[in-house]
């Protein structure tokens, strides 16, 4: 029988409001995790089950999991 411990990975995620309504959810460092939800509760849902089924494809093609080495800075620009 194998021996799987879980391990928690902390990744940062961006949260977008639509034009037509609902958030668009997605982790920068993860390339093509995406997500969708009408509140921003269900939009962190629905990204943390994709991040998660993401990782665990990775795990099973024994693939690296990404680390995040992400700077997130507001940036004021004058024009």
């Amino acid at each position: 029988m194998e021996n799987s411990k879980k391990q928690i990975y902390n990744y940062t995620v961006l949260l977008e409001k639509e034009p037509e309504g609902g958030y668009h959810a997605f982790c920068p460092i993860l390339k093509g995790c995406h997500s969708q939800g009408d509140t921003v509760e269900e939009a962190i849902e629905n990204i943390t089950e994709a991040v998660e089924l993401y990782l665990e494809s990775l795990i099973a093609d024994n693939q690296p999991i990404p680390k995040e080495d992400l700077i997130v800075k507001p940036l004021s620009v004058l024009v």
